[in-house]
């Protein structure tokens, strides 16, 4: 008997050839249990007269599986009987127990095509690359900006240069008044818009600026 193909078959609620009678909802014995010990998902099966194959949970959560594992409990010990699809699905098969699969937990006889083909496609995304570092760029929020990365290998942004304004870096006097008014020779944290102001005419070539200058301020 293919196992898989019944529990395929159940779950979709297509008519299963390996059933011999109808299914019925759970039925309790209470000379052996009383109602108290059961669960609110069997006790809704049991008093809306639905099937364990009619489930309300989403197949696949920690309430589905916990569903079949408490029906496969009880049924053992005679508390609950069940017929058709729900009994050949706990007889048959393990759905609702776990086991160990390459290090990891992973559910027994639970159809998870859906979830492999979306991994599948996960795989097939191009992964995002990282961004250039070092490189300043024109726009973002401020007229240039560039990526560097900072204490603990994050990447961050840092955005610089005020727009509008043109930077004269072809010009000695600007350039020598710049890098005093900001103190360019200290500045040397590079995740701060200052390091980079401070160089932009190393920069200017990279950035498109017209400059015959290509040192610091």
């Amino acid at each position: 008997m293919d196992l898989k193909k019944l529990v395929r078959e159940v779950l979709e609620n297509k008519d299963c050839c390996t059933a011999t009678k109808p299914t019925k909802a759970p039925i309790l014995n209470e000379n052996l249990a009383p109602r108290e010990i059961l669960s609110e998902g069997l006790k809704y099966h049991i008093d809306n007269k639905k099937p364990l194959t009619e489930h309300v949970f989403r197949a696949g959560s920690t309430a589905y599986f916990h569903l079949w594992a408490e029906a496969r409990a009880l049924y053992t010990r005679g508390i609950l009987d069940f017929s058709g699809d729900d009994l050949a699905i706990l007889t048959e098969t393990q759905l609702g127990e776990f086991g160990i699969y390459e290090g990891k937990k992973v559910p027994l006889d639970f159809i998870m095509e859906e979830i492999e083909e979306e991994l599948d496609e996960a795989k097939k995304k191009p992964k995002k690359k990282n961004p250039p570092i070092g490189k300043p760029m024109r726009g973002g929020s401020k007229k240039f900006y560039v990526y560097v990365k900072a204490p603990g290998g994050k990447i961050k942004k840092v955005s610089f240069g005020q727009a509008g304004m043109s930077a004269k870096i072809n010009n000695p006097e600007a350039r020598r008044a710049f890098a005093a008014r900001h103190d360019c020779k200290n500045k040397k944290d590079r995740t701060k818009a200052s390091y980079w102001s401070c160089r932009l005419p190393r920069y200017a070539k990279l950035l498109g600026l017209k400059s015959n200058f290509s040192g610091f301020w």
